[in-house]
């Protein structure tokens, strides 16, 4: 793609924010005409990904900070957090009723389901990584390494051999813990929680690892650097370990004109190796999902009229994506598919 049409298409996904956004009903009483005027090809490939007879709806609003959504497909029925407000909460599609599944949820952020379908929550107020066991029982799997309290884990993702890898930024760790309030204990790393139950640390190079998720053959691990380099970085995955970790994109390959304010937070793969990634804090023309092909080009931008922190595939297709965006949850079905079940 040239440099000039490049430069036309982002102008127009700026101009075009300004025109949609602001002025669209999102309580769906005034549907947008199709193809959606908010979901912007950037490349012929992204048409390919999308379906052009499905809006971005907004399901629900009202939270203060919404995070971490995951699918579970045994039950039918989305989970998320919202962080400040202390709960997690619940969708379910068939018909479209949201409610309180915990409150006094200790904070959580992320979640993710096993391979047994129980639910992993990454909590910040415990610094810990819990489990959900399918009799209502909590076992913690994680809260300390090194014999220090880990700093406030923050997302992660099951891999195939029954590990769980998450991320450890700090976000969240003002509040009290064993009297070390505001506290980092540790560097900011990424950690691997075995089946045995061993923690090892994987990689602490970046400064503030947050979003993780596996390539569709878990031959490779992308992890979002919400610290100053504001960047996505990819690692290939060597057994228990990582090496050649590498710049996957920067905000020099996302859809800005304030590359220094813009940033990412949750990811997820499609089953054609496709990272869709969320994006925020800049606004109009940028806040909403960018997808970037295996090679790191922008493809597309699905924009958003708040910042959006989350994302995951879902429904019994896994071609339904969900999108925690600051205070709302919104939806899109796409022609393709989630790489891995949450």
């Amino acid at each position: 793609m040239n440099s000039n049409r490049r430069t036309f298409l982002t102008s127009f996904a700026v101009s075009a924010a300004t025109t949609t956004l602001l002025a669209r009903d999102w309580s769906g009483k005034t549907p947008e005409r199709y193809p959606d005027p908010d979901i912007i090809v950037l490349e012929p490939e992204f048409e390919k990904i999308i379906q052009g007879n499905a809006p971005i709806r907004r399901l629900h609003t009202g939270m203060l900070w919404a995070e971490g959504p995951a699918w579970n497909g045994t039950g039918n029925y989305l989970v998320w957090s919202d962080i400040p407000n202390n709960a997690q909460m619940r969708y379910l599609p068939e018909d479209g009723h949201v409610s309180v599944m915990r409150n006094n949820a200790n904070n959580s952020n992320g979640n993710t389901f096993d391979l047994q379908g129980r639910q992993i929550s990454f909590e910040h107020a415990t610094r810990r990584v819990v489990r959900y066991e399918l009799d209502g029982k909590i076992t913690v799997l994680a809260e300390k390494i090194e014999g220090k309290p880990l700093n406030a884990p923050n997302d992660g993702a099951v891999h195939p051999d029954g590990s769980i890898w998450f991320t450890d930024p700090g976000y969240g760790s003002m509040m009290d813990y064993e009297g070390n309030k505001g506290e980092l204990l540790l560097k900011e790393s990424v950690y691997r929680i075995d089946p045995s139950g061993e923690i090892t640390k994987i990689t602490e190079d970046l400064e503030k690892p947050n979003g993780l998720c596996f390539s569709p053959d878990y031959k490779k691990v992308y992890i979002v650097d919400t610290g100053s380099p504001k960047n996505i970085r990819v690692y290939d995955v060597d057994g228990k370990k990582v090496k050649n970790g590498k710049i996957f994109t920067t905000n020099k390959g996302m859809l800005s004109d304030k590359k220094a304010k813009g940033n990412s937070d949750g990811i997820r793969c499609d089953v054609e190796g496709n990272l869709w990634a969320s994006a925020g804090w800049i606004g109009d023309g940028y806040d909403g999902v960018h997808v970037f092909n295996p090679e790191g080009k922008m493809l597309g931008h699905i924009k958003l009229p708040e910042t959006a922190s989350n994302l995951c595939f879902g429904g019994q297709k896994r071609n339904r994506l969900f999108i925690t965006a600051s205070q709302s949850l919104y939806t899109l079905y796409v022609n393709t598919r989630g790489a891995h079940h949450c």
